[in-house]
């Protein structure tokens, strides 16, 4: 992380800010020096941004500055209630509207990538979706012996690996300026939250992993209705390839075509924030880059097809329940349960007190209870939440990042479908369901025999420490048994005494660990 870091990074402000990034940003809603912060690195804005308040230039900006700033500039399109409608369809065309490659370079990539089973790939269109890591592209897939099918096939930007590192170091040097001279953030971690986007998105780099990403999610949701994934081609899939079904929707930002083909939008936002409450809290795996992109309904049923699983999400068990908590605690207002869960889990520092941060949370979660998403201003809940995590010096999460990020989004997504959105009420029956299992005897079941497993293993180590053990008692005899060196004897014994206590207390915690 050298000078071209720091230049790169200073490069992008200016960019962002003379292309208008910072006026979409509810500035009346921040802090004192967040709100100090934006007037002055709006005085550079081009003038036309100042007088007609619209960023159409910003897509062509992000663009070029690399595949970090896209994804930035992809979630706040799909908050217009926080960055304004304008802004938000502005930035919209970055989500699968992006400039396409080369074509003359698509059937060398395939042919390296696949070798002779790029042969198998015909009639392949332009590209039907380009975004900032890859774009797609419809074929037909023929393997003799088998019908031809539609795919469709992904392939990696050339290049972008270069871009995306080039991105990274900068977001690295902003994170260490960030700690250097602002103190205060260090809590946030911006190091670590950093670190963390940068191994999601070395993993967006190899479609191998997107294959093996689709594939798991669809053991998990094989018994699910309303949420439907493509298939993986796995002889047509290599580091910048991937092949999958062609899946057939309507784009859910199209709300005419929508509202055409007869498609219910509201149960079409409720399918879409359940099926990802549903993945995250029941499977601790999750879509987590569900921008409207990424997100079609079928014409026929109304159900959710997701598609681009380059990003995804993994929580804990502890996680999940942490999450599970917070949603059924807002859900039936009770807010000393949501306090004290951000306790448990390292949100808010122990010195804090509870009793107090029950307090604030129930002034955010009062207004919103028994409202829909049009009658909420996130912009001013964005706001005090900023307020009430400087107040109580909560600490980031880095692990719950892409977590974070992605109910953003998705709750984004619902409300853009349906402004009458109630997300408590739709969040409760998949909240509630999997805290009923989990409580119940399957549940209880399932953390002994998760218990069971952890003390057999444990046991299962003993054998080797006693064993150990002997053989350090059996070394310790036959060098008593030799004429007497004293100071070199007394050594031995204190080394054999030190290595015994430490195997031994090393099986006890073993053994209650599992406990």
């Amino acid at each position: 992380m050298g000078p071209a870091s720091y230049f790169r990074l200073f490069h992008a402000g200016w960019v962002l800010a003379r292309e208008g990034a910072f006026s979409v940003l509810p500035a009346e809603s921040l802090p004192p020096m967040m709100k100090l912060g934006i007037r002055l690195v709006r005085l550079v804005e081009r003038p036309s941004v100042r007088k007609t308040g619209r960023v159409d230039r910003l897509n062509a900006a992000l663009n070029k500055l690399g595949p970090s700033y896209v994804k930035f500039g992809q979630t706040l399109a799909t908050r217009p209630d926080i960055v304004g409608p304008q802004a938000a369809a502005d930035l919209s065309g970055l989500q699968d509207r992006m400039p396409p490659f080369d074509p003359a370079l698509v059937p060398g990539i395939l042919s390296l990538a696949l070798g002779s089973k790029a042969a198998q790939l015909t009639e392949i269109s332009p590209p039907v979706a380009a975004a900032s890591i890859a774009q797609v592209h419809k074929a037909s897939l023929s393997v003799p012996g088998i019908p031809p099918k539609t795919v469709a096939v992904k392939m990696l930007r050339p290049g972008v690996s270069e871009r995306f590192h080039a991105d990274t170091n900068a977001l690295y040097a902003g994170a260490r300026l960030a700690e250097i001279f602002a103190p205060s953030s260090r809590r946030l971690k911006p190091n670590e939250v950093v670190k963390t986007l940068d191994h999601s998105m070395r993993i967006e780099l190899d479609l191998r992993l997107e294959a093996a990403a689709i594939s798991e999610m669809a053991e998990n949701i094989k018994d699910d209705t309303g949420f439907v994934i493509p298939e993986v081609q796995w002889d047509q899939v290599a580091q910048n390839v991937l092949t999958t079904t062609w899946v057939d929707g309507i784009p859910i930002r199209d709300h005419a075509a929508l509202d055409a083909a007869g498609v219910d939008r509201k149960a079409l936002a409720s399918k879409i924030l359940q099926g990802f409450l549903r993945h995250a809290i029941r499977d601790g795996f999750f879509h987590a880059d569900m921008h409207p992109g990424n997100l079609f309904a079928d014409r026929l049923t109304g159900d959710v097809i997701a598609v681009d699983f380059g990003i995804m999400g993994r929580l804990s068990i502890r996680e999940r329940r942490f999450l599970a908590d917070i949603l059924y605690g807002f859900i039936t207002r009770n807010y000393r349960l949501v306090a004290q869960r951000h306790f448990d889990i390292g949100y808010v520092p122990k010195h804090q007190s509870v009793d107090d941060f029950t307090l604030a949370i129930r002034s955010i979660g009062e207004p919103l209870h028994g409202r829909t998403a049009a009658d909420i201003s996130m912009a001013k809940v964005l706001g005090q939440l900023f307020t009430i995590t400087e107040l109580f010096q909560m600490q980031t999460r880095p692990e719950l990042v892409l977590l974070q990020k992605s109910m953003v989004l998705v709750e984004g997504v619902a409300r853009n479908l349906d402004p009458d959105l109630d997300i408590w009420t739709v969040a409760e029956p998949v909240v509630a369901e999997w805290l009923r299992r989990e409580e119940g005897p399957v549940g209880r079941l399932e953390d002994l025999a998760g218990h069971v497993t952890r003390m057999s293993e444990a046991l299962g180590r003993v054998p080797t420490l006693i064993a150990e053990a002997e053989l350090a008692l059996a070394e310790h005899r036959l060098m008593m048994s030799r004429p007497p060196n004293r100071p070199l004897q007394a050594a031995i014994l204190a080394v054999l005494g030190a290595a015994f206590v430490v195997l031994v207390l090393g099986a006890w915690r073993l053994l209650a660990m599992s406990y």
